[in-house]
C-alpha cells in the first residue's frame, strides 16, 4: 500500500511538472492580439473620459446651485471611476502579451488605470464631503479637488515611448483598434 501511494505521489509531482512548465511556455495572447484588446478597452474609456471632463467643465461654469452641482460633480466623477475599473478589468482580462516585458508592460497599464481610477474616487469623495451652504467656500473645494484630480491624473499617465518590446510598439502602431 505504502508504494501505490508513493508512486501516485510521484505521479501526482510528474502532472503539475508538466503543467507548470507548460504554463511557462507561453498561452498568452501574442503581441497584436493583446494591443488589440488593450486598445479595445481604452478607446470606450477615453470617450468616456472625454465626454464626462466636457460635462464637469459645464458644471463648473453653469448657473447652477451648489447642492446641484455637488449632485452632478459627484456622479460625474463615479462615473469616471467605473470606467476607469471597467477598463483596467478589460486590460487585466487581456491576459500578459507573449512578448518582452510582457508583464511588466500589462501591470504598467493595470496600475496607470487603477490610479486613474484611485484619483477620481477621492475627487467624488472630497466634492461629496462639501458642504453646500456657502457657495463660494464650495466652489473653492471643487476647484481644489479638481485640481488635485488633474495633479493625480498627470501622475498617473503611462508613458507608452518607454515600453520595452519592439514587438508590442509595432502591433499598437499597426492593429486597427489602435488607430
Amino acid at each position: 500500500m505504502r508504494t501505490c501511494r508513493a508512486s501516485a505521489a510521484g505521479k501526482l509531482t510528474v502532472v503539475l511538472a508538466t503543467i507548470v512548465a507548460l504554463a511557462g511556455c507561453g498561452g498568452g495572447p501574442s503581441s497584436r492580439a493583446w494591443a488589440a484588446s488593450v486598445c479595445g478597452a481604452l478607446t470606450p474609456w477615453r470617450s468616456e473620459i472625454s465626454k464626462l471632463t466636457s460635462s464637469t467643465d459645464e458644471q463648473m461654469t453653469a448657473q447652477t446651485t451648489p447642492a446641484q452641482a455637488k449632485e452632478n460633480l459627484v456622479r460625474l466623477f463615479d462615473g469616471a471611476e467605473q470606467a476607469s475599473e471597467a477598463a483596467r478589468r478589460k486590460v487585466e482580462k487581456a491576459g500578459i502579451p507573449e512578448a518582452d516585458n510582457g508583464e511588466t508592460i500589462s501591470a504598467g497599464f493595470r496600475s496607470s488605470l487603477g490610479k486613474m481610477r484611485d484619483a477620481y474616487g477621492r475627487a467624488r469623495d472630497t466634492i461629496d464631503g462639501l458642504g453646500t451652504g456657502e457657495p463660494t467656500a464650495f466652489y473653492d473645494g471643487v476647484r481644489a479637488a479638481v485640481e488635485t484630480l488633474n495633479k493625480e491624473y498627470d501622475a498617473s499617465a503611462l508613458d507608452t515611448s518607454k515600453l520595452n518590446s519592439e514587438e508590442l510598439k509595432q502591433a499598437f502602431d499597426e492593429v486597427p483598434e489602435c488607430r
